[in-house]
């Protein structure tokens, strides 16, 4: 503000506020005489301009708080005054009708046992306001959308949250099998909400969504055309599982892990240690590594790349806030980044927190390894593990997020205490931010949404659902596989994308399957599967996948402009899944796809070299290549006509793959 006048982010540091609102400027912002004149009130009530507009009522609770503050001298209080612990929102929850309002009620907790209404003095925000809104006194009303709603409550760095239930109020009798604890809780909420599920998907849609989402490739024309016409009940299952026992499984999971973990190459003399920790991610993924196991292999990673490669995450990760933060936020589902300078402002994280969890990993040494490059192994350092709040000064020793400060002997490696807290069974994040990820990763959206911000004020679209799979996870000790197929089992997994009348605003609780486009490698290897083509990357054997490179360091136009991740950050964020128009130009003219569709070798001229097949049969193997389906008639009496008085066939697939490769259908995963 003017002259330097400024307050701490949601006043989480009263005492320097106290300096610059009472004694800065020889106390000018305070008038005790008169407290009505004081410019802590004049300005907000806009009686004297300023840049801030109008903030405050003269008739207002808080107007006549300040003053009464101000008549009184201001005082600071003393360190032995009551401190608020926590507070509580009544009721927690309700099921509204739509347009219908709740008042709030909100009770602050002190640290003598008194309790004190400060429902005038909290602020209150949704978490979608489409759904519902609040006064500033409290008074919720929700609107006409089905669904919940979470509103936040705030009072003294203190958060809580209401959530709303509104019910579309139909009744949902038929429901498809429940196959998987899954189905239990998103059926009951569909049923509770009184929104009915979309019917299951057909077998033709299953098999290309299973294969995308699990070996990150299109099904082939005869694995498609084999599973449509098998008749066996199981098959479903039996699909699944074969498809978690193939590499490209390892293959895809790889991708996606090398990616959050940061296996960049930022030079050549990187390619080793990404190329070796690459391929332990793989092999960690295709022979199932318990999931705890996994995660201590990289955080208490020690010696050197050639010998352990998780030790290459931290060369990319060097510091100890970033390996904190990226802990926290990859396998805790915590994004505590704002506690390094102030308090979290929608979370109960503090400075303390933030410092205390940095200590764990105060005690990484670097020193060069064998291969003589600087910092390259990686060692415990004896001493005492701590870390030091730069505001306060305080010393602090390791503390898990929430818990309780550890003893940690020197000669001890604090990042396995660390493990051991969070893998312990009931810890609060560890499980549910693995199994709100990989939800993400089959849903295109978390019960948690985004994936990585598990928050009180970012509460689970299904809290049943969400500690359901995380106790599943837990007594499953820990399997990744076991987990996909819970998943993928699902009657829920395996609803249609299409979406009926009565769900079709629906976006929170999974009544219908909601359509993703491919991601970059997975669509690019698409493209060249149907095609009949493959890239050449270099330095990479001939017919390398575009899921299969090890990391960042293989220059593609088509990647690059699809958002594959430069591996720069922990946050799945990164990758981007937006369309926009580089894409579709892309696809429609670009040199890199007509020469694949124009390619000697390539599906197309096969085709057209083919005499003993007729047109409609070539005609349904594109399509079983692509859609993983038969064409349908209506498309058959505009695709034959044209592939017939077409002299050139080799021109004629290369038209029918180029206006496949522009569909929706072939571009999303549905």
């Amino acid at each position: 503000g003017q002259n330097g006048f400024k307050l701490s982010l949601l006043g989480f540091y009263p005492n320097e506020d106290y300096e610059y609102l009472v004694k800065e400027n020889r106390g000018r912002r305070v008038f005790p005489a008169a407290p009505e004149y004081s410019l802590l009130l004049l300005k907000p009530a806009n009686q004297l301009p300023h840049g801030g507009g109008h903030r405050l009522d003269p008739d207002s609770y808080e107007w006549r708080l300040i003053t009464r503050w101000i008549e009184q001298g201001m005082p600071y209080g003393s360190e032995d005054d009551p401190v608020v612990e926590r507070i509580e929102v009544f009721p927690k929850a309700r099921s509204l009708n739509r347009e219908e309002e709740q008042q709030l009620s909100v009770v602050a907790h002190y640290s003598d046992g008194s309790r004190r209404d400060v429902t005038q003095l909290a602020t209150y925000e949704s978490n979608d306001p489409r759904m519902a809104d609040s006064t500033r006194r409290g008074r919720v009303t929700v609107y006409d959308l089905p669904g919940d709603v979470a509103m936040m409550v705030r009072f003294q760095g203190h958060v809580t949250v209401f959530r709303a239930s509104i019910p579309q109020g139909l009744p949902v009798d038929s429901l498809p099998p429940t196959r998987t604890l899954v189905d239990q809780h998103v059926f009951q909420k569909l049923k509770s909400l009184g929104i009915p599920p979309s019917p299951l998907c057909d077998d033709s849609t299953f098999i290309r969504r299973v294969t995308v989402d699990i070996a990150g490739r299109l099904p082939t024309a005869e694995e498609a055309r084999a599973f449509v016409e098998n008749k066996d009940p199981n098959k479903r299952d039996k699909l699944i599982d074969l498809l978690l026992d193939s590499p490209n499984y390892g293959d895809y999971f790889a991708n996606k892990w090398a990616s959050v973990l940061r296996n960049k190459r930022r030079q050549d003399v990187d390619r080793e240690y990404t190329f070796r920790f690459h391929s332990w991610i793989r092999q960690a993924m295709q022979s199932n590594m318990p999931y705890d196991q996994f995660v201590r292999s990289v955080l208490a990673a020690s010696g050197e790349v050639e010998s352990y490669p998780p030790v290459a995450w931290y060369k990319e990760v060097s510091t100890s806030t970033q390996q904190m933060e990226d802990t926290a936020q990859l396998f805790l589902g915590q994004r505590i980044q704002c506690a390094h300078c102030h308090h979290h402002p929608f979370e109960r994280w503090s400075q303390d927190d933030y410092f205390s969890f940095e200590a764990f990993f105060s005690q990484v040494g670097r020193k060069p390894g064998r291969d003589g490059m600087r910092d390259s192994r990686v060692y415990h350092k004896v001493g005492a593990a701590t870390s030091e709040n730069p505001r306060s000064g305080e010393k602090l020793v390791p503390r898990g997020l929430g818990g309780e400060p550890l003893e940690i002997q020197p000669y001890e490696d604090p990042r396995h205490r660390l493990v051991d807290w969070m893998t312990e069974p009931n810890n609060p994040f560890f499980a549910k931010a693995l199994v709100n990820r990989y939800w993400k990763h089959f849903f295109g959206r978390g019960i948690v949404d985004p994936e990585d911000d598990m928050r009180i004020t970012n509460p689970p679209s299904n809290p049943e659902l969400l500690d359901g799979l995380a106790k599943s996870f837990v007594d499953s000790k820990y399997d990744l596989k076991g987990l996909i197929r819970t998943i993928c089992r699902s009657s829920v997994y395996q609803l249609s994308s299409e979406p009926t009348d009565y769900n079709r605003d629906d976006r929170l609780n999974f009544s219908s399957f909601y359509p993703r486009r491919l991601n970059a490698e997975p669509l690019y290897d698409a493209v060249n599967q149907v095609a009949g083509t493959y890239v050449n990357f270099n330095g990479m054997p001939r017919g390398t996948r575009a899921i299969q490179l090890p990391d960042n360091g293989f220059n593609d136009y088509f990647l690059t402009v699809f958002g594959k991740p430069e591996a720069e950050s922990a946050c799945e964020c990164e990758r981007s899944s937006e369309a926009n128009l580089a894409q579709s130009l892309h696809l429609l003219n670009s040199t890199d796809i007509q020469g694949k569709l124009a390619s000697g070798e390539g599906r197309a001229a096969v085709l057209a070299r083919d005499a003993e097949r007729t047109d409609a049969q070539k005609v349904e193997e594109l399509y079983y290549w692509a859609y993983a389906r038969p064409p349908r008639a209506s498309e058959l009496e505009v695709v034959l006509p044209y592939i017939e008085k077409k002299s050139n066939k080799q021109q004629a697939y290369e038209d029918l793959m180029w206006a496949m490769f522009n569909t929706k259908e072939f571009l999303f995963n549905r």
